[in-house]
């Protein structure tokens, strides 16, 4: 893929966060994927690193800063189903604030900017939460979706 200008990936675009204003985020779920900036590396399932990034995925799910229903840890990037309580400050601040700290504890390096996509239904809830769950098994990790130790599901 190249730019105008010829390079590589010279300027990302940034993605657009914002919520209609007519959606209750508390009420939604959202699929996100965050990649680490150096993918096709191991960044993320090293004991330490990823211990601490699951520790801290319950922890903000404990104190309100998000539900998790699931979330997933690959080696260059992670894949999450998450709701937002209303009274937050939103989607983009809390995964912006929660990349910050992660890279200051751990020293991971993300991309600027996520993915997400707001789930309509239980259709998409569950086609979403297994694709994120055979995720280590397409990639020849495991062989069962269940063997994979690097996730938080469906904290209560």
């Amino acid at each position: 893929m190249h730019t105008k200008s010829g390079s590589y990936y010279q300027k990302r675009r940034k993605l657009p966060h914002e919520i209609p204003s007519w959606v209750d985020p508390s009420q939604e779920i959202y699929f996100i994927t965050i990649n680490c900036l150096n993918r096709g590396h191991n960044q993320l399932c090293q004991l330490h690193i990823a211990e601490a990034l699951l520790e801290s995925c319950r922890y903000r799910h404990h104190s309100g800063a998000w539900h998790t229903y699931l979330f997933l840890l690959m080696p260059d990037h992670l894949h999450a189903l998450l709701s937002f309580p209303l009274d937050g400050p939103g989607i983009q601040p809390t995964i912006t604030a929660w990349k910050r700290w992660t890279c200051r504890q751990n020293g991971i390096v993300w991309q600027r900017d996520y993915f997400e996509h707001r789930l309509r239904g239980e259709d998409a809830l569950d086609e979403k939460a297994s694709y994120i769950s055979n995720n280590p098994v397409r990639k020849g990790l495991v062989e069962k979706p269940e063997d994979w130790k690097w996730v938080v599901r469906g904290e209560a």
